[in-house]
């Protein structure tokens, strides 16, 4: 049983505020061990479940938060980008089982942090009509692929708008959101053990073989921050703008969606 950990921070037990995610300074440094201790737990939960290989794949920012020498021996860290697979990189290597720790809620709801890839960029991503945060956006490329979403983690309102998508998963609230910036949240180490002990069970009742899906069409609609941002992106010769701040495109599968979005936000920094 091959276990493929994608951890962000935004979700992660005590994270509330942007400096807490963005590097150089203090904040960022103690929630970046956070963020490091709760894929730990989920780390030593999988193996003690029954996993045979895990790898932990950093998937907030530029990909370099999570930090090696407090890591699991036992488990391979992905770190660096540019990733083809971005948030799921590793599934290159067919999990069987993917958890997604630390996640967050998706851009203009009322999770802590909310965003969806880029909140400088992003307002709103939409894969054949039904709206997607990063959950569901890189949980049907893990799905795609042949992996099961099996155990996420984050703020309540993640979960709530995350479940419909993944209804065989296990969900573990590490903190209440009561806006942006501001919420209860349990301790680091509370929060540690209970993702500890998801992921023991969830290893343990996970069925032994992988998914079987072929990749389909995809129809992506993205809504942009702003008029410049269309413009920008628009440059791309496959993108249909709907309206000033809506385009489109078709692809072969989710796994070219996330690659053109990651590409887009790539873009956005020429604006920045």
């Amino acid at each position: 049983m091959k276990v493929l950990i994608s951890a962000d921070i935004e979700g992660i037990a005590g994270v509330f505020h942007p400096e807490q995610t963005r590097a150089g300074n203090a904040e960022y440094e103690r929630a970046r061990r956070w963020m490091t201790l709760e894929a730990n737990a989920a780390i030593e939960g999988a193996f003690a479940g029954g996993a045979t290989q895990v790898w932990v794949n950093d998937s907030h920012g530029g990909f370099r938060n999570l930090l090696p020498d407090l890591i699991d021996a036992r488990a391979g860290i992905v770190l660096g980008k540019p990733r083809t697979l971005g948030m799921m990189a590793g599934l290159e290597d067919e999990p069987e089982l993917v958890f997604m720790i630390g996640y967050h809620a998706r851009a203009q709801s009322r999770g802590i942090l909310a965003h969806t890839i880029n909140s400088f960029a992003f307002a709103r991503v939409s894969l054949d009509g039904e709206e997607v945060g990063e959950a569901g956006l890189y949980g049907a490329l893990a799905e795609e692929r042949g992996a099961r979403v099996a155990l996420l983690t984050g703020d309540d309102v993640f979960v709530e708008e995350t479940r419909p998508a993944f209804a065989d998963a296990r969900f573990v609230t590490v903190k209440t959101a009561h806006g942006y910036s501001s919420g209860v949240t349990q301790s680091p180490v509370s929060a540690c053990e209970t993702i500890r002990r998801a992921a023991i069970e969830v290893v343990g009742q996970a069925p032994r073989d992988r998914l079987r899906k072929v990749p389909k069409h995809v129809h992506c609609e993205l809504r942009v921050q702003d008029t410049a941002l269309a413009d920008l992106f628009c440059q791309w010769p496959t993108l249909e703008r709907i309206d000033g701040v809506t385009l489109a495109f078709d692809t072969p599968s989710v796994e070219h969606a996330v690659r053109v979005l990651n590409s887009l936000s790539a873009m956005s920094f020429m604006l920045r």
